[in-house]
């Protein structure tokens, strides 16, 4: 697995140490409550542990579970001693303890960063258990009072129990090493997903400021072409004639209708330029692919890949397209896309951590209808507001330039809901 530079499960919050509290406290009433029954059963005899050599026990094995996340590798340790001694002192309890060595041993596979220490970790515990079981084998073969009558069976009673210990004990502690590594791998997993997350919104941040940038100088390079040269030509002829107005006065009507015709021609290719500039992205994509929503890449067809990301992410996201599926024009089918994007992206920023979203596409007679909700857990998680703002703004702009209508808001019922028609015709 490897060692995930600068970056660790611990040390955890309170909200976990409470819980390991609990979770050890539960054990050791178990523990106790198993251990008064084998105990009343006469489990080891006349060889049993006195009561208060097994309550000492009870709470050796349980206790070290409410620091597992504090200190996993030594708690593994703790543990494995304890589970010994269980078995070592004839401790009346055969069940739980499984359990409270089982835990120690996944925590040290989950949650410790020092993959190498951790290996180390277990493959001693595991090899001690081991060592133990092959010696209790050795010695039951070497007291033949201990070994079960052979009765004839296909394979002799001693050898079909030593070799059940061995593969339950396999089978357990592989187990535990295989759900410990699993659950590390999935916590890197999504430790990456989310740095890929931060990397990208940072860089969507830094494309929309330089896209800023880039939109003002296209403007006033714009405006410069447009503007500036009726401008000059009007100053020109202006001062030509203010110089004869008293000595030519027609010279002086003449300039003065240059300065008329080139103003009146400034502002039209001005209104042109300005109409270019806000057609450019919102009529037909024709520059998109430069400066703003490309519809020939991102559209309706590509909502289903929205509702994928959110489930990758841990969000229970159910997609659902109402109606006929048809063609529609390719600036609706990217505004379309675009909303939908950025709804999903606040459901994965502010609606909890697990909350489940419901993604639906619907074809009208007049339009198509993008929506996207999410449940927010309701009461139980309030919905995170920090943000600038400027998402919404954007969902309204896009809707507005189409002549489309659009919802947004929270719930009646808790959670967030947006809903945009757009139409087709």
């Amino acid at each position: 697995m490897g060692t995930v530079a600068e970056w660790s499960r611990l040390p955890v919050g309170r909200r976990e140490h409470r819980q390991d509290a609990v979770l050890a406290i539960v054990l050791g009433s178990g523990l106790a409550i198993t251990t008064t029954l084998y105990g009343s059963a006469g489990t080891y005899g006349d060889d049993q542990a006195a009561w208060w050599v097994s309550a000492l026990i009870v709470v050796a094995n349980a206790a070290p579970i409410a620091f597992r996340r504090r200190w996993p590798m030594s708690v593994a340790v703790v543990s494995a001693l304890a589970f010994a001694a269980t078995q070592v002192l004839h401790v009346p309890e055969v069940f739980l303890v499984n359990f409270t060595l089982f835990i120690p041993l996944y925590t040290v596979g989950a949650w410790c960063s020092d993959r190498v220490r951790a290996e180390v970790v277990r493959w001693v515990v595991i090899g001690g258990m081991f060592a133990w079981l092959f010696l209790a084998i050795a010695f039951g073969w070497a007291v033949p009072n201990a070994l079960p009558n052979d009765d004839g069976g296909l394979i002799p009673p001693y050898i079909a129990l030593s070799l059940l210990n061995i593969v339950i004990n396999v089978i357990y502690f592989g187990a535990a090493w295989y759900a410990g590594n699993r659950a590390w791998a999935s916590a890197v997993a999504k430790h990456q997903l989310d740095e890929r997350t931060a990397e990208l919104a940072a860089e969507r941040e830094r494309n929309a400021a330089q896209a800023v940038t880039i939109e003002r100088v296209r403007i006033a390079r714009e405006l410069h072409d447009v503007v500036a040269h009726h401008v000059s030509l009007m100053g020109v002829q202006a001062g030509a004639a203010r110089r004869v107005v008293d000595r030519d006065p027609e010279q002086a009507t003449a300039s003065l209708g240059v300065v008329e015709e080139s103003a009146r021609t400034a502002v039209e290719e001005l209104r042109r330029m300005l109409g270019t500039l806000r057609s450019d992205h919102d009529d037909d994509g024709r520059r998109g692919d430069e400066h703003g929503d490309g519809p020939s890449t991102e559209g309706l067809g590509r909502i289903g890949e929205l509702a994928d990301s959110a489930r990758t992410a841990g969000h229970p996201t159910e997609y659902v397209v109402v109606g006929d599926a048809r063609d529609v024009p390719p600036t609706v089918s990217a505004v379309a896309y675009r909303i939908v994007q950025e709804a999903v992206t606040n459901v994965l920023k502010h609606a909890g951590p697990s909350a489940h979203a419901d993604v639906r596409v619907r074809y009208l007679d007049d339009g198509v209808e993008v929506e996207v909700t999410d449940d927010g857990h309701g009461a139980r998680a309030p919905r995170t507001t920090a943000g600038s703002g400027l998402g919404h703004v954007g969902m309204r702009e896009r809707v507005g330039a189409v002549g489309g209508r659009i919802e947004i808001g929270p719930r009646a019922r808790g959670g967030y809901l947006v809903r945009a028609w757009l139409p087709t015709t």
